[in-house]
């Protein structure tokens, strides 16, 4: 065993007593569900406004990206299975102050996402019952979530895969009805006549100019941000390897494919001027076949959108905070397993994001969604270019202590590894010159100044201590 594979296992060592119980389709099912959100379902409008038909573009450097980071995560999970994941890679092998920052960051903005989604739940509910204040349906939905999270893993891992089922369902079923209004008999959606020709029209392909399209880079990786998750749920796989190879072949192409025929179809279905507007895309094509009730339907799926990303975010939060515990930069009582392997504390601890929203739901709910969607925006931003970093500083590492070949070994190296870290900054880069984005750096940037302080000031030492003796 090399010198760098024995000092890592004194993490994994100190991570044991999690449930391996995840199988190798819950695990896909995880990384998909993750990634097909609220991002997708509401976000696409906003998408379409910024860049109109070179919006197919601005998804396809978002997938770009994002096969790029799960080549990078697959190489070094495989050989590193841990639930601290990429937040332990950072520390191992770029020092702990790394990994304090990505493990930290990572955890804030799932906690705050929480509150996001519930507080979206919340909206959502308003259409069947508008007259039951949001604050009811935040406090059951979270209760009920936090209860599947606290019964056991593999609880999660089956209530998230059927959740997903829901999501891709009902995504299928949009490309098939899409399919059908676009090359199908003579359809109209109102006084529009679907069809290619949208793609050129009203100002053409692209409308907004290469800043509009760059612009919905930005909405397109908000989409694809949850992919990662499957990093951390290997700490908990049955079968790690297997799980991970077979999740990366599988999740990508699917993604890639869901997300560029869905939008391809949208903007042939209704011009982009359009597609923003007042509702859905997606209830739009249910009502161009004369779809009854296409409303309720659009609105339960998003429903279940928000209740997985919910439920993904608790069990990812609560295994973050697990392992910053284990590696002494939390309490350790937040680390303490209960009998059927679930960190308690943590997970109540993770639930902060709820009770923001309870709260601000109550006091300003206009003004709440937009911070907390932009403070969290930029952990996960953040985190996805410190995997691309962590990944440099791997393979260097690795190539100079060991002979064996990697399990997966992902191509273009170092290359791709520097593409998608410097897309990434610029993407970081891009939100300081955008009005619906400009939050993000204004908070994230002091948030990420006051971990490091909080890092130097009370476990600088400690970490120097523990190194040496």
């Amino acid at each position: 065993m090399s010198k760098s594979m024995d000092s890592f296992q004194q993490i994994v060592e100190q991570e044991q007593g999690l449930k391996k119980v995840l199988s190798a389709g819950q695990m896909g099912m995880i990384a998909i569900g993750g990634a097909i959100g609220t991002g997708l379902f509401l976000g696409s409008g906003l998408a379409i406004g910024f860049a109109g038909p070179s919006v197919i573009i601005s998804y396809a450097i978002g997938a770009l990206i994002a096969l790029i980071l799960m080549g990078c995560l697959a190489e070094m999970t495989i050989v590193h299975p841990t639930s601290g994941s990429f937040g332990a890679y950072a520390e191992h092998y770029m020092g702990p102050w790394a990994g304090f920052m990505v493990r930290y960051a990572y955890w804030a903005c799932n906690v705050l996402a929480i509150g996001t989604e519930v507080t979206a739940i919340g909206i959502y509910m308003k259409f069947w019952y508008p007259d039951i204040p949001s604050w009811f349906w935040i406090s059951s939905f979270s209760l009920a979530l936090v209860l599947i999270n606290a019964f056991s893993v593999n609880i999660f891992g089956l209530v998230e895969y059927w959740f997903s089922v829901i999501k891709i369902v009902a995504i299928i079923a949009f490309i098939m009805i899409g399919s059908y209004v676009v090359f199908g008999p003579a359809t109209r959606v109102g006084d529009v006549v679907p069809g290619l020709h949208h793609y050129t029209e009203h100002g053409g392909f692209l409308p907004q100019g290469l800043w509009g399209m760059w612009i919905a880079v930005i909405v397109a990786i908000f989409g694809y941000l949850g992919i990662e998750m499957i990093a951390v749920a290997a700490g908990e796989a049955h079968e790690p390897e297997k799980a991970i190879k077979s999740a990366v072949r599988t999740t990508l192409i699917r993604l890639a494919l869901f997300y560029l025929l869905t939008m391809g179809l949208m903007l042939a279905i209704v011009p982009w001027t359009q597609a923003g507007h007042e509702e859905s895309p997606f209830v739009k094509v249910m009502t161009a076949v004369n779809i009854s009730g296409a409303s309720g339907v659009v609105n339960f799926v998003v429903l279940i959108a928000a209740l997985s990303a919910m439920n993904s975010q608790l069990y990812i939060t609560t295994r973050m905070m697990f392992s910053l515990s284990c590696a002494g930069y939390a309490p350790k009582q937040l680390g303490r397993l209960n009998k059927r392997g679930i960190p308690m504390l943590g997970l109540l601890l993770s639930t902060g994001g709820v009770a923001l929203a309870t709260i601000l739901s109550i006091v300003a709910p206009k003004q709440s969604f937009t911070l907390m969607m932009a403070v969290s925006m930029f952990g996960a931003l953040f985190t996805w270019f410190m995997i691309f970093v962590t990944h440099f500083f791997f393979r260097k590492k690795w190539g100079n202590e060991n002979s064996q070949a990697l399990p997966f070994r992902m191509p273009g190296f170092p290359y791709l590894t520097f593409l998608g870290g410097a897309l990434m900054l610029a993407i970081m880069i891009t939100t300081a010159f955008t009005k619906e984005f400009q939050m993000t750096l204004v908070f994230g940037i002091p948030a990420l100044i006051f971990v490091s302080v909080v890092y130097f000031v009370w476990y600088a030492k400690k970490t120097d201590i523990s190194q040496h003796m």
